[in-house]
């Protein structure tokens, strides 16, 4: 993967990685400077949540970045 600047994870936690598996990719693997979560608080059953991520990256220097639905950025 290559140490990607931006990484878009899932958090969903039943049909994707939960908040702490993206928190290991990101601090483990990935190194990533910026993680936006994704597939979260679409269906009941995906319980993964931005805050959890949050709270799982710990002492990282990754930015978390959490977009509306329709929200555009540019890198």
């Amino acid at each position: 993967l290559y140490d990607p600047d931006v990484s878009l994870l899932p958090i969903g936690g039943h049909f994707t990685m939960d908040p702490s598996d993206a928190a290991y990719a990101v601090n483990n693997l990935l190194k990533s400077k910026t993680v936006i979560p994704m597939h979260f608080g679409t269906y009941g059953i995906l319980k993964g949540t931005p805050e959890q991520l949050k709270q799982a990256l710990g002492n990282t220097t990754a930015k978390l970045v959490v977009m509306e639905p329709g929200e555009t950025r540019k890198f």
